[in-house]
């Protein structure tokens, strides 16, 4: 990506980094940014084209440690990684500790990643009902046994093993501050928060006065803000509010890999920023159906169907028809792609703020689904986890 923007009226020398590179264990991440998972989105496609744009460290979709003991053909896929995409860093999810253990196990013994990170942050009902992602901090003893066999797991290998929240399940049952005290004391790399409750689900604003008050409370090792970082500027600001030692990045990125060379620009104190018009955008998209086709083995029908989620993040705020969109919404070969994009008016200039904001999922607050009887105790009684070691049973696939 060449196309900047320069503030400044004449070159000057770039200031002092505004934050040092991120060290999580034994990792140095150039830029202190993370790509944080997003399932069908942060596939190896996907981490190729925003690597080609910026510094960072690029967390591949979530897996579940019972898909990965099974070694199932989809989370096979979804851990695999580039030859030349260093570290690797997979997401682990479960809610039961021994097979989460044996996730992990799998993971490092077979040199399969250089870093992973435990979800505990999903608000996704089919997760959360079944006890786990955001809402399973609440559950002390459950939280506390699952990031231990992880790191029990990974540290004999010098693998660091990181932690990602929310705030808690809702405003009377925050976890946030428990939680990100047992993981240091658990030993983990890093805590990652975003700064909603699963309540919250993806709506409203994001809380980043929760994550400056996780980093008064986790004092050994870095505190990561996520939530509401649209463009350079949040992330600088979030840094500057909430003293947090990096960001991480998710639907603000959809439809703008490049947003990952803004960042590093900012934390590095530099004044570009990348302002593509359509011609570049156009190159993008194609540029990510391409790598789309080698991820799913040549298929590109299964590819196209993919690429069709991501038009609408990219074309956002550019005069870009109805019509066309909606023959992009059906395309199903890379020629056709081709075709459709190079029939736009390519000349077309960065439209300005219409282009950036908020974008992906954001809906309303909602209840979230639990357990029967979860909120009754933050312990784990006998029935229950009975029923934790049922669900992970029934999961299949990634």
């Amino acid at each position: 990506m060449t196309v900047v923007n320069d503030a400044s009226d004449a070159p000057a020398p770039a200031p002092a980094r505004v934050l040092p590179p991120l060290s999580i264990g034994p990792i140095t991440v150039d830029t202190p940014v993370i790509l944080a998972p997003m399932a069908g989105i942060t596939n190896a496609a996907f981490r190729r084209l925003c690597r080609e744009h910026g510094g960072g460290l690029y967390v591949a979709e979530m897996v579940t440690s019972r898909a990965l003991v099974e070694r199932t053909r989809e989370s096979m896929r979804i851990i695999h990684h580039d030859p030349d995409e260093k570290p690797r860093s997979v997401q682990v999810y479960g809610v039961d500790p021994s097979t989460i253990g044996a996730a992990v196990k799998m993971l490092v013994q077979e040199d399969r990643a250089d870093h992973i990170d435990m979800n505990f942050g999903c608000p996704v009902p089919k997760v959360t009902k079944k006890g786990g992602g955001a809402v399973l901090p609440w559950k002390r003893d459950l939280f506390r046994d699952i990031v231990r066999a992880a790191v029990r797991e990974a540290d004999p290998y010098g693998i660091p093993v990181t932690v990602k929240m929310r705030k808690g399940i809702d405003d009377d049952h925050l976890t946030y501050l428990d939680a990100g005290r047992m993981a240091e004391a658990e030993g983990v790399a890093a805590v990652a928060l975003h700064a909603r409750t699963a309540a919250d689900y993806y709506s409203g604003e994001a809380d980043w006065e929760a994550i400056a008050r996780l980093k008064e409370a986790v004092t050994s090792v870095p505190v990561l803000g996520n939530g509401d970082i649209w463009a350079a500027e949040d992330a600088l600001r979030m840094v500057e509010r909430t003293g947090c030692d990096g960001v991480v990045v998710g639907r603000g990125c959809q439809g703008r890999p490049w947003l990952f060379a803004d960042l590093q620009a900012a934390f590095e104190g530099r004044p570009e920023r990348v302002q593509p018009g359509l011609r570049v955008v156009a190159d993008t998209i194609y540029r990510h159906g391409e790598l789309m086709v080698t991820f799913f083995d040549d298929d590109e029908q299964k590819a196209m169907r993919e690429i069709r989620k991501h038009v609408a993040w990219y074309f956002k705020g550019y005069p870009v028809g109805g019509d066309v969109r909606r023959s992009l919404g059906l395309v199903e070969s890379l020629s056709q792609l081709r075709g459709l994009l190079d029939g736009l008016d390519l000349d077309l200039p960065y439209p300005g703020v219409g282009a950036e904001g908020a974008r992906g999922r954001q809906g309303t607050p909602k209840r979230p689904s639990c357990p029967d009887g979860w909120l009754d105790t933050q312990d784990i009684t006998p029935d229950l986890e009975l029923k934790l070691r049922e669900a992970e049973l029934s999961v299949s696939g990634g």
